[in-house]
């Protein structure tokens, strides 16, 4: 099946292709206020009381075009339109949920795991999705970071080894100017210990025309980049933002799409295969498909681990697994990201010589074991030490440098230009 990508209804705004087509004019015309959203929807009175929540409301014109003429429950009106909901308190409402305020060691750097880190490299969206999970740091008038923080975040970046990758997010680091993003992977890839760097974005869907030609060519010169993007809904994928995706895949950028399940937005299966299998049309892979956060006013768009498992047991086997995302939660309070996955194994047996048999039962119901070697027959593998300092533990017999690719090479990572 060929997927036809229709262009986004400009008409609406009364606006010149040229300016349409301006991720600078749509980012100055972005709707903040009741009163901009009212001009185009026929606001409920519960929609009204929400924009009386704490949390900022911003929208480019271009994604608010993706919602007109449907119904409040819209899943895409739902994303961006705040409600009363908002206002109530929740199950386990957190402004941190994700504990990146105790994994911060140094100003917008949240290190929580060992070989990767974030950098939060200002606090703007041009799009407020209301389930948020950085409402602690998210549309607080931070902007760009400050050059003194700046400064302290490449020091700790620079002396932290162990740090193979940086995410820069925020906020949407493509929310800055072609000349401060370039700064920032600049610097970052004149670490000889980071080896790549992974962007990641909301613009390719709420503002895909923030991905210029000048922007890949500037970008492409400090390869490897990876693009994360945060397509929600098959809706999302327009003309536009398809175009956008391309100009990432075939300049080089690998990208990968993380998604949210949010009740009555994305909560059902046919939704995710209809969006995993547009992006594979489009070369970008279906990667994690997230528990929502339970972070402030989210709770209305929350949806529970067993209807997202229910989610993923329908999809298991039917769809391919280039197309199957992961379904992960984050442990709410900074436990990290655990994985979760249906549970085919039915019995577990050892016999008396230490062998091992586990019995299965598949997505469709054919029935197996599997009968594993013991213990005794397994061996490590005879060149594992001169990987060990890559894997942060010292080498039995340590070297000048690490072995990659099957011979020794130094830490300095050598880019093209």
């Amino acid at each position: 099946m060929k997927f036809e990508f229709l262009a986004s209804p400009a008409h609406f705004f009364n606006a010149s292709n040229e300016n349409w087509m301006d991720w600078k004019w749509q980012m100055r015309n972005s709707l903040k206020a009741k009163e901009d959203f009212a001009r185009y929807l026929d606001l409920t009175l519960d929609e009204e009381n929400g924009f009386e929540a704490n949390f900022s409301v911003r929208c480019t014109p271009y994604y608010l075009s993706l919602a007109l003429g449907h119904r409040p429950q819209d899943p895409i009106r739902k994303i961006i339109v705040p409600t009363g909901h908002e206002i109530l308190p929740g199950l386990q409402e957190m402004l941190d949920p994700l504990g990146e305020r105790k994994n911060n060691p140094a100003p917008r750097v949240i290190h929580r795991y060992p070989d990767r880190a974030l950098l939060l490299v200002t606090d703007t969206c041009s799009v407020y999705c209301r389930y948020c999970t950085r409402k602690h740091f998210t549309a607080t008038d931070q902007a760009f970071i400050k050059s003194s923080q700046y400064d302290q975040a490449l020091s700790y970046l620079k002396s932290q080894r162990s740090i193979r990758e940086v995410i820069l997010s925020g906020g949407d680091p493509l929310t800055l100017n072609d000349d401060q993003l370039e700064r920032v992977v600049s610097d970052l890839t004149g670490i000889g210990h980071i080896e790549l760097i992974r962007l990641g974005t909301r613009m390719p869907v709420v503002c895909p025309m923030r991905v210029t030609e000048a922007l890949i060519l500037r970008l492409k010169k400090y390869h490897p980049i990876f693009v994360m993007t945060h397509f929600n809904h098959p809706r999302e994928l327009t003309l536009e933002s398809s175009q956008a995706l391309l100009k990432f895949v075939d300049n080089g950028f690998p990208v990968f799409n993380q998604l949210v399940l949010l009740n009555g937005v994305n909560n059902h299966a046919a939704i995710i295969q209809a969006l995993s299998r547009r992006l594979l049309s489009l070369r970008v892979k279906p990667y994690y498909m997230f528990q929502c956060d339970p972070s402030f006013g989210s709770d209305h768009l929350r949806t529970s681990v067993q209807d997202s498992l229910a989610i993923q047991r329908e999809l298991w086997g039917k769809m391919s697994g280039l197309a199957m995302p992961n379904l992960s939660l984050d442990i709410p309070g900074g436990g990290g990201k655990v994985s979760l996955v249906p549970d085919f194994q039915t019995a577990i047996a050892i016999d008396g010589d230490g062998v091992e048999t586990r019995s299965f039962k598949g997505w469709d119901g054919v029935e197996s074991d599997y009968v594993s070697p013991a213990a005794s027959h397994i061996t490590k593998p005879l060149d594992y030490e001169s990987y060990m300092s890559e894997s942060g533990a010292p080498a039995e017999n340590p070297s000048a440098g690490t072995a990659r690719g099957g011979a020794l090479v130094t830490e300095e990572i050598v880019r093209n230009p």
